[in-house]
């Protein structure tokens, strides 16, 4: 499974991205309430339809602030430019064996490549 960072699909909303296309097709995609809800306090054309697809997505297991706290401090994960909304995507990808994150921004991409969890798509 790939989960989409909202870079991605701010990209996609502004011009259409046919790799992420191509993997929603594939059944591939997950989806964490943190990037809808990321996106959903942005400007979205069709807001309401977009909202909907979201639900439709199968949902990533959110970590619990503990273990995202946890992970934090046993991955040294502190002063390393990311924040708690990329901290939570990374946790559940870990609790998700198999999940892959799919990302746009240089030092989540580094962290998650560094976990082994970078999905290598453009």
């Amino acid at each position: 499974m790939i989960l989409a960072d909202s870079n991605i699909w701010i990209d996609h909303f502004h011009a259409p991205d046919q790799e992420l296309l191509h993997q929603l097709g594939g059944q591939h995609i997950v989806v964490h309430s943190f990037v809808v809800g990321e996106l959903a306090v942005g400007p979205l054309r069709n807001r309401q339809r977009v909202l909907a697809d979201f639900a439709f997505l199968p949902r990533l297991r959110e970590a619990q602030a503990s273990e995202v706290m946890a992970m934090i401090e046993n991955r040294k994960l502190f002063n390393r430019g990311i924040g708690w909304t990329d901290a939570h995507l990374l946790a559940a990808c870990l609790i998700a064996p198999g999940t892959l994150l799919w990302t746009r921004d240089v030092r989540l991409g580094t962290i998650a490549a560094s976990f082994s969890l970078r999905a290598s798509l453009p």
